[in-house]
């Protein structure tokens, strides 16, 4: 039998589906206790059992099954752990995750960033790393992944546009995404956050670097995590989060920090992410025609009422979705048309100028 403590691991975030799952794992002949990642090393892991800290080691056989399924280990996922005759902690299993926030690299292999999150923070400061689109791309991706999206636009204390950007934000977005305003160095941003620091809730942090997600997990928690600051010229900040670390809330809830996010490529295909605009979704129902693209078409609903900025952005993630679900054969077929299609162009230049 697995010893699950449900009250101890609640504070980590134990929910009731999760512990069913962990039930009915098979038994084995070592006692076996269930734990959660909270930190992820070169070749161990850090887990918490809900009575204290451990490294354990992978077993081969589950690296090897991890490998063959393309899902390695991540932060936050829930395992169970068999401690040997050495006092060695072995993980034997893993728990399939509840929702996993993932992307894909530019070789197309996909990469989770955190599991079994209930909510992702959002996180973009008003100052220079205000960014409407990509805030709109961190949506749809989040959503793609059954997670609930919520907005934390940071240093609304010392951003001198705060006010203009915050109305931005509030009149792009859906009023389903809910847009929080902050100065992560105030307590009361506990306060602006307490509907999602509950017990057994898993938030996890996103957002470039610079944009105060440390702060924010330092106000939240108390961790004492390292800050830095951000460059004048562009407001670009450092990496100074090196690795995802899951961190306990005192009132409740636990937060996943992660590093700034450089890229952050779909993992759904197309359709999934068009749902996360569901103001497009809707109002293309009363398009004149059923194919209707947006883009000039007579009767276009979208376009007379969403913003068209708005609009080129959604426009553009379909676009990169569609890329990201072509075949190898069919990415080299398309880099061949086009190809034959500038060669052609250049041709013609030429022969004008002849």
């Amino acid at each position: 039998m697995i010893d699950i403590e449900f009250e101890s691991l609640q504070a980590l975030g134990l929910s009731p589906l999760i512990a069913t799952r962990a039930a009915q794992l098979a038994a084995r002949d070592l006692p076996i206790r269930l734990a959660r990642v909270t930190e992820s090393q070169r070749d161990c892991f850090v887990l918490h059992d809900g009575r204290s800290e451990l490294q354990a080691r992978t077993l081969h056989a589950l690296v090897q099954q991890l490998q063959i399924t393309a899902q390695p280990l991540t932060i936050g996922d829930w395992v169970s752990v068999q401690v040997d005759a050495h006092g060695q902690a072995w993980i034997a299993d893993r728990i399939e995750p509840v929702t996993q926030i993932a992307r894909r690299a530019n070789d197309g292999r996909r990469q989770p960033l955190a599991s079994n999150v209930d909510a992702a923070l959002l996180v973009m400061g008003l100052d220079a790393d205000f960014n409407a689109r990509r805030m709109e791309r961190y949506i749809a991706m989040v959503r793609a992944c059954d997670v609930v999206p919520v907005v934390v636009l940071t240093k609304r204390d010392i951003a001198i546009d705060a006010q203009e950007r915050i109305a931005e934000m509030y009149a792009r977005l859906p009023a389903t995404v809910p847009v929080l305003p902050v100065n992560a160095l105030s307590r009361e941003t506990c306060t602006d956050l307490g509907p999602w620091l509950h017990p057994g809730q898993t938030l996890v942090l996103l957002g470039s670097s610079g944009a105060g997600k440390s702060t924010l997990i330092n106000t939240l928690t108390g961790a004492g995590q390292a800050t830095g600051g951000v460059r004048k010229s562009d407001g670009r900040g450092r990496h100074t989060t090196t690795a995802r670390s899951l961190h306990r809330c005192p009132h409740g809830g636990c937060i996943i920090d992660t590093p700034g996010l450089r890229t952050f490529r779909p993992d759904a295909d197309a359709r999934t992410l068009a749902a996360s605009f569901e103001d497009v979704q809707a109002l293309a129902q009363h398009c004149r025609f059923r194919d209707c693209r947006h883009e000039g078409e007579p009767g276009c609903a979208v376009q007379a009422h969403v913003d068209a900025d708005r609009l080129d952005n959604y426009k553009k993630l379909m676009r990169d979705a569609q890329r990201g679900e072509l075949t190898a054969l069919e990415r080299i077929a398309l880099r061949g048309k086009w190809k034959a299609i500038g060669k052609a162009g250049s041709r013609r230049s030429r022969e004008k100028r002849a």
